[in-house]
């Protein structure tokens, strides 16, 4: 958001759950209906699809938009949670698969980021740019711990294997990270190597 504007509501759907999802998580909701959103920051990757999950609204957002159109680095996640919020979104998870630099926590581990590091460049950074009242962002502990605690609890409570702290590195999509920037983002003590959270999460 800029500094003196709040997202307009623009649809009488509304939901206070996000969930902005990979190409996994097309279609998990049930009477839904897509609202089509234009942002101060451009369109969205896709529409915004709101239904009902067990009982919630919850509204969910292709972070690539539909068919995967969207390579990391031209994700316009600025737009994506601005969108999210003209809903009523107060909430956001955000799952993604990335590569893991820590050699215990292999294919499947669900893991529940509490710090994360930012190493992209070449894109628009925060949702507060416009010339006005600066507006200085907290970031000391960049998740959620209320969103955290339930990525924690759901996960296991079926069954899975969840690590509760970790911290993904942000580069610059599409590519991953060469074998030397993984090496010294492990050093550092980064766990994951990762190309479309950190974006979401600083904006």
């Amino acid at each position: 958001m800029t500094s003196s504007t709040a997202p307009a509501v623009t649809s009488s759907a509304r939901a206070e759950i996000g969930v902005i999802g990979g190409s996994g998580f097309y279609e998990f909701l049930s009477d839904s209906e897509r609202v089509t959103i234009t942002t101060p920051f451009g369109d969205p990757s896709d529409d915004v699809v709101i239904g009902d999950l067990d009982g919630r609204r919850v509204a969910f957002l292709a972070r690539h938009g539909q068919g995967h159109r969207f390579p990391p680095h031209r994700v316009n996640y600025r737009a994506n949670l601005w969108a999210l919020r003209s809903v009523g979104v107060r909430q956001v998870l955000a799952p993604c698969a990335v590569g893991s630099l820590t050699p215990e926590n292999g294919p499947g581990t669900v893991v529940v980021p509490d710090q994360v590091v930012d190493r992209t460049w070449g894109r628009d950074h925060t949702v507060y740019d416009s010339i006005g009242p600066v507006v200085h962002v907290g970031f000391a502990d960049p998740y959620c711990p209320r969103g955290r605690d339930v990525a924690i609890t759901a996960p296991r409570a079926a069954g899975m294997s969840v690590v509760e702290e970790g911290t993904p590195v942000g580069i610059t999509g599409p590519r991953s990270a060469w074998r030397a920037q993984s090496h010294w983002t492990q050093k550092a003590g980064a766990t994951g190597d990762v190309a479309r959270g950190l974006p979401g999460a600083s904006a």
